[in-house]
């Protein structure tokens, strides 16, 4: 390596520099995250890991340097020693004065990595073991995998005696012909209508989603990688205690491999059994048993976690449906009826009708709603208005100038002759009965318009069908033409000439 001297930063004074840029550069952008170099000496001396992370310690791993930068650097130190070294190559020539640097820094890295890693193999395994559990004791899945295979043995023509967890996957594909409802729609409905007390099964089975998302493959794996990285473990705690190294820190180190140890075998009996659990868990669904070793515990628990979140899909749906249709039923029980407050006392449209027609077809002329009080007050108005606007049209000819009108004279009222019809002429109308009709008319129209916007929540009970409109006649043209003695006397608005005679 070419020795150069550089000027510092600072102008000053200048460094000795051994490492080539791209090294040199490496290692001064790991400084920055590192504590002072002559703490890491005692840290890495002592195994402190408050002064050292398990960051720091793969920073540093990478930063160990060979023996030819060792030798460089030295070196290039006795060739100058007015001159300092630049600060990557002081960092590395402080490394290299630690003894078995690298197997200090893999024993370290083994006991800060080992609680995690160990995690990560054991709770795998127990999700795998409650999982089984829970698909076990799961009435659910047997009604579903039970009403599958009826329907399957029915579709067929045959009589099989059970199916491949595999077929699962395309349970959702297939549809009939006719309204393109996929099979696990149908199955789905019959376990709803025949077992109301089944459930949606996904939220049953988290363990098996949570193993669908884990390798095992790559787990026992990582499971042998811990094995392996505890006997290097055990060759590092040797060769660095042929150094100086206190007793203490030496009792603690090996107490905590010895723990490792056996831990570890544990973790690889645990995970035989567990396995084996899981191929006599197949051969308890019926798999075949030359085939059992074949399957992985990942694709399995993967298909089941899959199928169950589609089936609860299509759970809440059909039971939507189903709450749709019920209260269909229950609408159309009261469609056609005649709406009524059913807690209103027997005398509380008598009064309000007292001069209406008779009581048989009483309730046929009823505006709806009127079993309320307030919708009977504002019936009682309105009559009210039309008798103000028959008196008034039978004082006034016309109510808008220059329109011909044919009226009825009223025997006992004078002079017209016997109920005979007469055209009255073109006559000009007076202001005030043009204001009172206009008001009238107004005040009508407002209230018809309030009471047709008014909101459904207002209204106790469903409104019954509506009549039809096709013999009603129009409200302008009644209030500009008058209302006929009939037409007055049906509406209860005049006395019957009986009994004014």
């Amino acid at each position: 390596m070419p020795v150069t001297k550089k000027t510092a930063a600072d102008g000053k004074r200048q460094e000795v520099i051994v490492l080539d840029s791209k090294r040199s550069n490496a290692i001064n952008i790991g400084l920055t995250v590192l504590p002072p170099p002559r703490t890491i000496k005692t840290a890495i001396l002592n195994f402190d890991e408050y002064a050292l992370n398990k960051e720091g310690i793969e920073k540093i791993l990478t930063m160990i340097p060979t023996e030819e930068e060792k030798q460089k650097i030295q070196e290039a130190q006795l060739a100058n020693p007015d001159v300092p070294l630049g600060s990557a190559e002081q960092f590395l020539l402080t490394l290299s004065s630690i003894s078995e640097l690298s197997a200090r820094l893999q024993l370290w890295a083994f006991k800060m990595d080992y609680e995690a890693t160990e995690k990560e193999v054991a709770e795998p395994l127990q999700d795998l073991k409650e999982g089984m559990e829970q698909l076990e004791k799961n009435k659910t899945l047997r009604y579903i995998l039970s009403t599958l295979l009826s329907i399957g043995n029915f579709l067929n023509s045959t009589n099989a005696k059970g199916f491949e967890l595999m077929y699962l996957e395309k349970v959702p594909e297939v549809k009939d012909t006719v309204h393109k409802q996929s099979l696990l729609h149908h199955a789905c409905s019959v376990v709803v209508e025949n077992f109301p007390q089944s459930t949606d099964l996904y939220s049953e089975i988290g363990a098996i989603t949570r193993s669908a998302k884990v390798d095992f493959d790559q787990l026992q794996e990582n499971l042998c990688q811990m094995e392996r990285r505890c006997k290097a473990s055990w060759d590092h705690l040797k060769v660095i205690a042929k150094h100086e190294m206190k007793p203490q820190l030496k009792q603690k180190m090996s107490d905590f491999l010895k723990d490792c140890a056996e831990r570890i075998i544990i973790l690889k009996i645990v995970h035989r059994r567990i396995i084996n659990r899981f191929h006599s868990f197949l051969l308890f669904l019926g798999h075949p048993a030359y085939s059992v070793r074949e399957v992985s515990v990942h694709r399995f628990s993967k298909i089941l976690s899959e199928f169950a979140l589609e089936y609860r899909t299509t759970r809440d749906r059909v039971l939507q449906q189903k709450q749709k249709r019920a209260d269909h039923r229950e609408r159309n029980k009261t469609r056609g009826k005649m709406i009524i407050d059913v807690n209103a006392p027997c005398g509380r449209h008598g009064s309000s009708s007292s001069n209406s027609a008779p009581s048989g077809s009483q309730e046929s002329e009823q505006p709806q709603g009127l079993g309320h009080t307030e919708d009977a007050a504002e019936h009682e108005h309105m009559k009210a208005v039309l008798r103000t606007s028959l008196s008034s049209s039978d004082k006034e000819s016309s109510v808008v100038p220059g329109l011909r009108t044919r009226i009825r004279s009223r025997p006992g009222r004078g002079g017209g002759g016997g109920g005979g019809r007469s055209l009255q002429p073109r006559t000009p109308v007076l202001e005030d009965t043009q204001i009172c009709g206009d008001d009238a008319a107004d005040e009508i129209m407002e209230r018809i318009v309030r009471s047709a916007t008014q909101g459904p929540g207002t209204r106790a009970q469903p409104r019954e069908r509506r009549r039809s409109r096709a013999n009603r006649k129009s409200l302008r043209r009644t209030l500009k033409n008058g209302l006929t003695p009939e037409e007055a006397l049906a509406l209860g608005l005049a006395d019957s000439p009986d009994s004014q005679m």
